[in-house]
């Protein structure tokens, strides 16, 4: 099952699921602004979905919420129980998404004691199970992977080919080890031998790369270099709305944009996450001119989007003036 896959032009750009920073706010605005081919949910625990209080399922359901404009969508989820996986899917695909994703590259500790995430490199038959679930719960929509290298150690060739036998739509193989995690450059030339084994098995999934990738431009020559069908970018996003289309703002949009996205996020995320998630954004936003670490300053004091407008209103009229 390739589902959107298929009608991608090639070879495609696509937006990393990025924990509290993908969320429905930051995507309505990207949609808007830069859309990517694809874009992703944060990732979402499967076990939750299913098992969580009503009051816990419906905050986790609040991550899964998406509008029109961001289709192609893919749902990004993780477990290690297969049971789990199955009954998530079929809620993704009675959600409305148009495709499921598995996270098997996440190094977060706390996801790993469940199994999930980048330890299950460590289980390959179980990884094997949970896409293979993943299809049975969600018959009519494509099942992609996003994984690493390896665990503590590169072990791509042993690895991918696993993952290959379960047929998922498409893999984005992160250009590191868990163990590495950011500490040293995402190695490119590994994504070119995911290429050469896929080839070499005759299997038809497609291979996006991703890893340290600057902007659109690096993106396309990175794609370039190694045969991959296309590519994920993930930090590039900060601050960064235009990422994917190549626009390049001047400060007053950008400064007026910042204004919006809290506002967004107020408005559709407010009663569940905390207004404090916005200052990793206020820090890619405001970067790189006179006064920006005194405006970051200020911004960081702030509780609510209304304080963000007065502040940033204030900072451009003084610059007019």
């Amino acid at each position: 099952m390739k589902g959107f896959w298929e009608d991608l032009p090639k070879p495609f750009f696509v937006l990393a699921p990025l924990a509290n920073v993908t969320d429905m706010a930051f995507r309505a605005l990207i949609a808007k602004y830069g859309k990517p081919d694809v874009l992703w949910t944060e990732f979402v625990s499967a076990d939750g979905l299913i098992l969580a209080t009503p009051e816990g399922k419906e905050k986790l359901l609040r991550d899964l919420k998406f509008s029109e404009a961001e289709r192609p969508i893919v749902a990004q989820l993780f477990t290690s129980k297969p049971e789990m996986m199955e009954k998530a899917a079929a809620l993704a695909q009675e959600l409305g998404f148009d495709g499921i994703d598995i996270n098997m590259g996440c190094p977060d500790k706390s996801i790993e004691k469940q199994g999930a995430g980048a330890k299950l490199i460590t289980t390959p038959e179980l990884a094997v199970e949970i896409i293979e679930a993943a299809k049975r719960g969600a018959p009519n929509l494509p099942v992609s992977v996003k994984t690493r290298l390896g665990y503590n150690k590169d072990v791509l060739e042993e690895w991918l080919p696993k993952i290959l036998s379960a047929e998922p739509a498409a893999v984005t193989i992160h250009a590191r080890t868990r163990k590495e995690m950011s500490a040293v450059p995402a190695r490119w030339e590994r994504v070119k031998c995911a290429v050469e084994i896929r080839n070499e098995l005759g299997s038809k999934t497609l291979i996006l790369g991703n890893g340290d990738l600057k902007d659109l431009e690096d993106a396309k020559q990175k794609v370039a270099e190694s045969g991959a069908d296309g590519a994920m970018l993930g930090r590039a996003i900060f601050g960064n709305p235009w990422l994917f289309s190549e626009v390049k703002p001047d400060l007053g949009t950008r400064l007026r944009v910042a204004v919006e996205h809290s506002k967004m996020f107020e408005e559709m995320l407010g009663d569940i996450k905390n207004f404090a998630l916005m200052k990793k954004h206020f820090k890619a936003y405001v970067e790189g001119f006179t006064g920006a670490k005194e405006l970051r300053m200020k911004l960081m004091e702030t509780t609510n989007a209304q304080e963000i407008e007065n502040i940033i209103g204030a900072f451009l009229e003084d610059r007019v003036e």
